[in-house]
């Protein structure tokens, strides 16, 4: 997948290439070892800017209290934990950090149909280092809890 976007602005889209012959080692989704396709979503982003959108992200069924968890799993997230259960982050100034937080929300197949199986009801929580390029992130969908 190749994205490319600026810092300064707070949304983004994409189309998503997933290799469903990956996806139970990135994904951990065991259900689909046996799909012999590869799957293309499309997905919009909202980057973290603290003024457009800030850690809460009150819609698609998250709580604040699911926002925290999943955004704790990264470290780099760890020195801004007491400033985002305060206020969200809105008092941060991420203009200069190492990190970009981003959501990730698909919002359609591109290439099969919406009876495949699969499901676009969640949302990542991504996380991308400026010092390395590298990319992470977390899926959550609340019909899964």
């Amino acid at each position: 997948m190749t994205a490319q976007f600026a810092p300064w602005h707070d949304y983004l889209c994409q189309h998503l290439k997933i290799d469903a012959n990956v996806l139970p080692t990135v994904f951990y989704l065991d259900e689909y070892k046996s799909i012999d396709l590869v799957v293309v979503t499309f997905w919009e982003g909202e980057i973290v800017d603290t003024k457009n959108y800030t850690f809460f992200t009150n819609k698609w069924k998250a709580t604040s209290e699911v926002d925290i968890e999943h955004w704790s799993k990264f470290p780099s997230f760890s020195p801004l934990l007491t400033q985002v259960e305060v206020d969200g982050g809105k008092s941060l100034d991420l203009s200069n950090y190492q990190y970009i937080f981003m959501r990730w929300k698909e919002q359609y197949f591109v290439n099969v149909g919406a009876d495949c199986g699969l499901t676009i009801a969640g949302f990542y929580y991504v996380c991308f280092s400026c010092v390395d390029g590298s990319i992470n992130g977390y899926y959550y969908d609340p019909n899964s809890r």
